[in-house]
């Protein structure tokens, strides 16, 4: 049986073939999005959240694979606002002990979302992905995810 780091490896390498050359970051999020939902299929939520630049304190939706997600998010609430606030990657157990979340879809109890940087350092979206079970992400999803994000868009 592949463990989840040995899938994660086998996406990155993935990633680095197919999006050689590509310099459009709408283009690489979909990729991204597309291949991690696939090599994943239990998670019902897999894509990018991007920091709205008009008002610099919200995330508007971005590419995404799975079921509908919330269009707007304020950095002040939710996992992903406070991965946009912080600058940290965030590993939550249980949405529903997580103070201030924003229940997008009903079956989400996991959830997993790690801020994407520029070369230059700067938050430009975070890469969101959620699962209907308790406890589906650990530090294997956050290494692995951190550098994924790193390579890519770094």
């Amino acid at each position: 049986m592949t463990g989840r780091a040995e899938i994660y490896d086998e996406v990155s390498r993935q990633l680095a073939s197919v999006l050689e050359g590509e310099g459009d970051r709408i283009a690489r999020m979909a990729t991204v999005s597309c291949l991690l939902a696939q090599a994943f299929p239990d998670n019902i939520w897999t894509g990018f959240y991007m920091v709205d630049r008009a008002k610099e304190d919200e995330l508007v939706v971005g590419p995404y694979q799975g079921t509908l997600g919330c269009l707007r998010i304020p950095f002040a609430k939710g996992v992903c606002g406070a991965a946009a606030r912080t600058g940290e990657t965030q590993v939550v157990e249980d949405v529903h002990a997580f103070e201030g979340h924003i229940a997008c879809d009903s079956r989400s109890v996991s959830e997993i979302v790690v801020p994407v940087r520029d070369p230059d350092g700067t938050l430009f979206a975070v890469l969101d992905i959620d699962n209907p079970e308790a406890g589906t992400f650990g530090e294997t999803d956050r290494a692995a995810l951190e550098r994924l994000v790193a390579d890519v868009f770094g």
